[in-house]
């Protein structure tokens, strides 16, 4: 797959030095559409464009956080039996058909009526996409504040953790944050605070939209890093030509031999 030009989705130089518009990150967001799903890796494809991943426990709301953010009531299929889904899938995003990123919705995880068989290979299957995708830019963890972070979370995060400490970027989401009191949330967050060791941690609630636009500011941003591409040095003509005549003057390099 080439490599789209992801410039034309980005906003212009003078709207990206204002401060964030929110309404720009939704906008984007609402432009999802279904890529492709793949059962197994291998059937992933190659994609050069940042991919962001969603991953939880069954019934943290996955699906319907990812329905919230993108406005649309049946894009990520909301599953009634916990645990059903065992695909990848992939969702585009970008303006004027230009994709410039990708959400990848993994399947559920820790639903005790799936077979063990199932559990063994998707916990395979999920530890090899979130340690060897290539374009994986940032994951976003979901998870029930009631319950808190699960002893199947904090294996996932150990799984991730070195990626995260060369850049990757992560968020945990409290969703259904609607079904607590603000004692509870306040809490909540704390707790989670120092068991995601250093990631990001949110309160979010579909029902009452609450963290919508901020999270959908962060997918933003991190699929369109502020950070320009090293441009190499100019060289002066001065310096150009004195670096031919070096070049003239030594002898000839021969590769070495094995």
């Amino acid at each position: 797959m080439t490599s789209p030009d992801a410039s034309a989705s980005l906003p212009s130089s003078s709207a990206a030095a204002t401060a964030p518009d929110p309404k720009i990150a939704m906008g984007w967001l609402h432009t999802a559409k279904f890529l492709t799903t793949a059962p197994e890796l291998k059937h992933l494809p190659r994609i050069e464009v940042p991919e962001i991943a969603f991953v939880g426990r069954s019934n943290a709301g996955k699906s319907t956080c990812i329905n919230t953010l993108t406005q649309q009531h049946r894009l990520a299929f909301a599953s009634k039996t916990p645990g059903r889904t065992q695909s990848i899938n992939l969702f585009s995003l970008g303006k004027q058909g230009v994709t410039d990123a990708v959400l990848a919705d993994l399947p559920g995880y820790g639903y005790a009526a799936v077979p063990k068989e199932a559990k063994y290979r998707w916990q395979q299957v999920m530890g090899n996409y979130l340690q060897t995708r290539d374009n994986l830019q940032a994951v976003v963890l979901l998870c029930d504040p009631r319950l808190g972070l699960t002893e199947l979370d904090e294996v996932l995060l150990d799984v991730i953790r070195p990626r995260v400490e060369a850049g990757l970027k992560f968020l945990v989401l409290l969703t259904k944050s609607d079904k607590l009191n603000k004692t509870e949330a306040a809490k909540a967050l704390q707790i989670a605070r120092l068991q995601a060791g250093g990631g990001d941690v949110k309160l979010f609630s579909s029902l009452k939209r609450q963290g919508v636009e901020e999270v959908a500011q962060h997918l933003w941003d991190w699929a369109h890093p502020k950070e320009k591409p090293v441009k190499a040095p100019k060289v002066l003509p001065e310096a150009e030509a004195e670096a031919d005549t070096e070049a003239d003057a030594s002898p000839p390099q021969t590769p070495e031999q094995p």
